[in-house]
C-alpha cells in the first residue's frame, strides 16, 4: 500500500512557519532593546553602595557625600563624577550659587539665574545620594543614573507633587566644558521618577 504524496501545500508550511516565528522572537528582542526606557538600570541597583568616608576639613558634609554601586565605581571617571555630584549637592544645600555654578554647564546657567536658582532651592535640602550607574552618551558625554533625597518645606515642592519628602532617581547628563565635566540642562520633558519618602 502506498502513501499519498503530501501536497505542495503541506510541504510550505513547516517552512513558513518557521520563518514567522524567527521574524515574531527577533522582532520582540529588537522592540525590548529599542524601548527600553534609557534611565533603567541594567545592573543590580540592590548591590551595596560604597559611601567615601571625608578627610578630615577637606571634605563636604555627611549630607553631601555621593555613594556609588560597584557598578557605578568600576566606571573610570567614578571619582570625577563623584567628585561633581558631592559640590552640586553641597553648593544648593548651602545655597551658594557660584559653586555651583562651578560644576554646571553655560546653558544650565543660562536656564537658571541667581533668582531663578535661588526660588527653586530656598528650603532643600539635599541627602543620601547615589550613583547606580554611570554610561557613555553621545561623543564624550555621559549619562549618570542617580537617586536622592530631597527635603523643603511644602509650598516649595513641586505644585504637582507637594510632598516634604521626596526620592528622586533621574539621569543627569554630564559633558565636558572648559576641561571639565559639568552637569548639563535635563530636557525638558515628563518628571523624573519620583516617590514620596
Amino acid at each position: 500500500m502506498t502513501t499519498p504524496a503530501s501536497s505542495p501545500r503541506q510541504r510550505w508550511l513547516v517552512p513558513v512557519v518557521v520563518v514567522v516565528l524567527s521574524v515574531t522572537v527577533g522582532g520582540g528582542l529588537l522592540a525590548r532593546e529599542l524601548y527600553r526606557r534609557p534611565d533603567q538600570p541594567t545592573g543590580d541597583t540592590s548591590a551595596p553602595v560604597t559611601v567615601p568616608q571625608p578627610a578630615t576639613g577637606s571634605q563636604p558634609t555627611g549630607a553631601d557625600i555621593v555613594g556609588m554601586t560597584p557598578d557605578a565605581q568600576s566606571h573610570p571617571r567614578a571619582d570625577e563624577v563623584r567628585k561633581v555630584l558631592e559640590t552640586y549637592f553641597s553648593a544648593i544645600n548651602t545655597q551658594q550659587y557660584s559653586r555651583w555654578m562651578t560644576v554646571v554647564t553655560t546653558e544650565r546657567v543660562a536656564q537658571q539665574p541667581l533668582g531663578t536658582w535661588k526660588d527653586g532651592i530656598k528650603t532643600t535640602k539635599d541627602s543620601e545620594a547615589v550613583v547606580y550607574r554611570i554610561e557613555r552618551g553621545s561623543g564624550t558625554s555621559l549619562r549618570v543614573l542617580v537617586g536622592f533625597r530631597s527635603r523643603q518645606a511644602v509650598e516649595d515642592a513641586p505644585a504637582w507633587f507637594p510632598e516634604p519628602c521626596i526620592q528622586w532617581r533621574l539621569v543627569l547628563p554630564m559633558v565636558i566644558e572648559k576641561s571639565a565635566l559639568k552637569i548639563a540642562a535635563v530636557d525638558n520633558g515628563p518628571p523624573p521618577e519620583h516617590q514620596k519618602c
